[in-house]
Protein backbone atom coordinates (compact mmCIF):
# COMPACT_ATOMS: atom_id res chain seq x y z
CA UNK A 1 0.00 0.00 0.00
CA UNK A 2 2.82 2.40 0.87
CA UNK A 3 4.53 1.61 -2.40
CA UNK A 4 1.29 2.38 -4.28
CA UNK A 5 0.95 5.81 -2.61
CA UNK A 6 4.60 6.57 -3.27
CA UNK A 7 4.19 5.82 -6.98
CA UNK A 8 1.12 8.05 -7.11
CA UNK A 9 3.03 10.88 -5.49
CA UNK A 10 5.70 10.70 -8.18
CA UNK A 11 3.10 11.79 -10.72
CA UNK A 12 3.14 15.56 -11.14
CA UNK A 13 0.07 17.76 -10.91
CA UNK A 14 0.55 18.62 -14.57
CA UNK A 15 0.54 14.90 -15.47
CA UNK A 16 -2.69 14.43 -13.55
CA UNK A 17 -4.44 17.29 -15.34
CA UNK A 18 -3.21 16.06 -18.73
CA UNK A 19 -4.57 12.62 -17.81
CA UNK A 20 -8.05 14.15 -17.41
CA UNK A 21 -7.89 15.80 -20.83
CA UNK A 22 -6.66 12.57 -22.43
CA UNK A 23 -9.71 10.80 -21.01
CA UNK A 24 -11.90 13.38 -22.80
CA UNK A 25 -10.28 13.91 -26.24
CA UNK A 26 -11.64 16.59 -28.58
CA UNK A 27 -14.05 17.85 -25.93
CA UNK A 28 -14.28 21.51 -24.89
CA UNK A 29 -13.64 21.45 -21.16
CA UNK A 30 -14.21 24.40 -18.86
CA UNK A 31 -11.52 25.39 -16.38
CA UNK A 32 -13.64 24.68 -13.24
CA UNK A 33 -14.51 21.19 -14.50
CA UNK A 34 -10.89 20.02 -14.81
CA UNK A 35 -9.74 21.84 -11.65
CA UNK A 36 -12.52 20.30 -9.52
CA UNK A 37 -11.70 16.81 -10.79
CA UNK A 38 -7.94 17.26 -10.36
CA UNK A 39 -8.30 18.69 -6.84
CA UNK A 40 -10.43 15.76 -5.65
CA UNK A 41 -8.33 13.13 -7.43
CA UNK A 42 -5.02 14.53 -6.15
CA UNK A 43 -6.37 14.61 -2.59
CA UNK A 44 -7.62 11.03 -2.86
CA UNK A 45 -4.39 9.70 -4.40
CA UNK A 46 -1.83 11.58 -2.32
CA UNK A 47 -3.65 12.90 0.74
CA UNK A 48 -2.34 16.36 -0.09
CA UNK A 49 -3.81 19.62 -1.39
CA UNK A 50 -3.40 20.35 -5.09
CA UNK A 51 -1.30 23.51 -5.44
CA UNK A 52 -1.96 26.00 -8.25
CA UNK A 53 -3.84 23.84 -10.80
CA UNK A 54 -4.40 27.02 -12.84
CA UNK A 55 -0.68 27.22 -13.50
CA UNK A 56 -0.55 23.57 -14.58
CA UNK A 57 -3.33 24.13 -17.13
CA UNK A 58 -1.59 27.27 -18.39
CA UNK A 59 1.73 25.44 -18.81
CA UNK A 60 0.06 22.56 -20.70
CA UNK A 61 -1.48 25.15 -23.01
CA UNK A 62 1.84 26.98 -23.51
CA UNK A 63 3.63 23.71 -24.22
CA UNK A 64 1.16 22.89 -26.97
CA UNK A 65 -0.70 20.03 -25.32
CA UNK A 66 -3.98 21.96 -24.98
CA UNK A 67 -5.83 24.20 -27.41
CA UNK A 68 -7.42 27.29 -25.88
CA UNK A 69 -10.93 27.42 -27.37
CA UNK A 70 -11.94 30.58 -25.50
CA UNK A 71 -11.29 32.13 -22.11
CA UNK A 72 -11.39 29.36 -19.52
CA UNK A 73 -12.14 26.59 -22.03
CA UNK A 74 -9.53 24.12 -23.31
CA UNK A 75 -9.44 21.10 -25.61
CA UNK A 76 -7.06 18.16 -25.96
CA UNK A 77 -6.62 17.01 -29.55
CA UNK A 78 -4.58 13.76 -29.62
CA UNK A 79 -3.56 14.35 -33.23
CA UNK A 80 -2.08 17.81 -32.67
CA UNK A 81 -0.66 16.87 -29.27
CA UNK A 82 1.34 13.99 -30.75
CA UNK A 83 2.72 16.43 -33.31
CA UNK A 84 3.88 18.77 -30.57
CA UNK A 85 7.54 18.62 -31.60
CA UNK A 86 6.59 19.22 -35.23
CA UNK A 87 4.77 22.46 -34.45
CA UNK A 88 7.99 24.45 -34.75
CA UNK A 89 9.25 25.27 -38.24
CA UNK A 90 12.29 23.37 -39.46
CA UNK A 91 15.29 25.33 -40.74
CA UNK A 92 14.38 24.29 -44.30
CA UNK A 93 10.82 25.60 -43.86
CA UNK A 94 12.10 28.88 -42.40
CA UNK A 95 14.39 29.46 -45.38
CA UNK A 96 11.54 28.78 -47.83
CA UNK A 97 9.17 31.14 -46.01
CA UNK A 98 11.79 33.90 -45.80
CA UNK A 99 12.58 33.52 -49.51
CA UNK A 100 8.88 33.51 -50.45
CA UNK A 101 8.35 36.74 -48.49
CA UNK A 102 11.42 38.38 -50.02
CA UNK A 103 13.27 38.41 -46.68
CA UNK A 104 11.03 41.26 -45.53
CA UNK A 105 8.36 41.73 -42.89
CA UNK A 106 4.97 41.15 -44.54
CA UNK A 107 3.50 44.06 -42.54
CA UNK A 108 6.04 46.88 -42.79
CA UNK A 109 8.19 45.63 -45.68
CA UNK A 110 11.44 46.11 -43.76
CA UNK A 111 14.25 43.58 -43.58
CA UNK A 112 17.85 43.11 -42.57
CA UNK A 113 18.95 45.99 -44.82
CA UNK A 114 16.94 48.31 -42.60
CA UNK A 115 18.47 46.72 -39.50
CA UNK A 116 15.42 44.60 -38.68
CA UNK A 117 15.63 41.17 -37.06
CA UNK A 118 13.29 38.80 -38.89
CA UNK A 119 11.19 35.98 -37.43
CA UNK A 120 9.21 33.20 -39.07
CA UNK A 121 5.81 33.31 -37.39
CA UNK A 122 2.74 31.07 -37.35
CA UNK A 123 -0.22 32.87 -38.97
CA UNK A 124 -2.60 30.70 -36.95
CA UNK A 125 -0.85 30.43 -33.56
CA UNK A 126 0.49 27.11 -32.28
CA UNK A 127 -1.57 27.34 -29.10
CA UNK A 128 -4.73 27.53 -31.22
CA UNK A 129 -3.90 24.48 -33.30
CA UNK A 130 -1.78 26.17 -35.97
CA UNK A 131 0.57 23.76 -37.71
CA UNK A 132 4.14 24.23 -38.88
CA UNK A 133 3.41 24.35 -42.59
CA UNK A 134 4.81 26.78 -45.15
CA UNK A 135 1.30 28.05 -45.93
CA UNK A 136 0.80 28.84 -42.22
CA UNK A 137 4.10 30.72 -42.00
CA UNK A 138 4.89 34.39 -42.49
CA UNK A 139 7.90 36.66 -42.09
CA UNK A 140 7.63 39.35 -39.42
CA UNK A 141 10.13 41.83 -38.03
CA UNK A 142 10.75 41.57 -34.28
CA UNK A 143 8.48 44.57 -33.57
CA UNK A 144 5.46 43.26 -35.48
CA UNK A 145 6.03 39.75 -34.16
CA UNK A 146 5.92 41.12 -30.60
CA UNK A 147 2.80 43.16 -31.36
CA UNK A 148 1.05 40.14 -32.87
CA UNK A 149 1.83 37.95 -29.87
CA UNK A 150 0.46 40.60 -27.51
CA UNK A 151 -2.54 41.74 -29.56
CA UNK A 152 -5.07 40.29 -27.07
CA UNK A 153 -3.50 42.23 -24.21
CA UNK A 154 -3.38 45.51 -26.16
CA UNK A 155 -6.99 45.07 -27.28
CA UNK A 156 -8.10 44.46 -23.70
CA UNK A 157 -6.19 47.55 -22.57
CA UNK A 158 -7.70 49.80 -25.23
CA UNK A 159 -11.23 48.62 -24.47
CA UNK A 160 -10.65 49.23 -20.77
CA UNK A 161 -9.47 52.82 -21.36
CA UNK A 162 -12.44 53.50 -23.66
CA UNK A 163 -14.82 52.36 -20.90
CA UNK A 164 -12.93 54.39 -18.31
CA UNK A 165 -12.99 57.46 -20.56
CA UNK A 166 -16.77 57.11 -21.05
CA UNK A 167 -17.28 56.79 -17.29
CA UNK A 168 -15.05 59.81 -16.57
CA UNK A 169 -16.94 61.86 -19.15
CA UNK A 170 -20.26 60.89 -17.57
CA UNK A 171 -18.99 61.81 -14.10
CA UNK A 172 -17.35 64.99 -15.46
CA UNK A 173 -13.95 63.94 -14.11
CA UNK A 174 -11.78 66.11 -16.36
CA UNK A 175 -8.45 64.80 -15.01
CA UNK A 176 -9.25 61.14 -15.57
CA UNK A 177 -10.86 61.97 -18.89
CA UNK A 178 -7.67 63.67 -20.12
CA UNK A 179 -5.51 60.80 -18.85
CA UNK A 180 -7.55 58.23 -20.81
CA UNK A 181 -7.67 60.45 -23.89
CA UNK A 182 -3.86 60.79 -23.90
CA UNK A 183 -3.45 57.01 -23.75
CA UNK A 184 -6.03 56.40 -26.48
CA UNK A 185 -4.31 59.01 -28.68
CA UNK A 186 -1.08 57.02 -28.26
CA UNK A 187 -2.85 53.92 -29.56
CA UNK A 188 -3.93 55.93 -32.61
CA UNK A 189 -0.51 57.52 -33.12
CA UNK A 190 1.19 54.13 -33.28
CA UNK A 191 -1.64 52.50 -35.25
CA UNK A 192 -2.30 49.85 -32.61
CA UNK A 193 -5.73 48.14 -32.59
CA UNK A 194 -7.15 50.63 -35.08
CA UNK A 195 -10.16 48.33 -35.63
CA UNK A 196 -11.42 49.29 -32.15
CA UNK A 197 -13.04 52.68 -32.59
CA UNK A 198 -13.00 55.38 -29.95
CA UNK A 199 -15.39 58.30 -30.05
CA UNK A 200 -14.54 61.40 -27.99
Amino acid sequence: MKKHISEKRQKSQKDLILEFFKKHPNKDISHPEVVDWATKTWKRQTGRVLRDPDRAVRILHEEGYLIKVEKGVYRYNPKSATKKKQQNFTEVQKKKILKRDGNKCVICGKGKKEGMELHVDHIKPKDRGGEATISNGQTLCSQHNFMKKNVDQTETGKKMFIRLYTLAKKEKNKGLQKFCADILKTYKKHNVNGHIEWEK
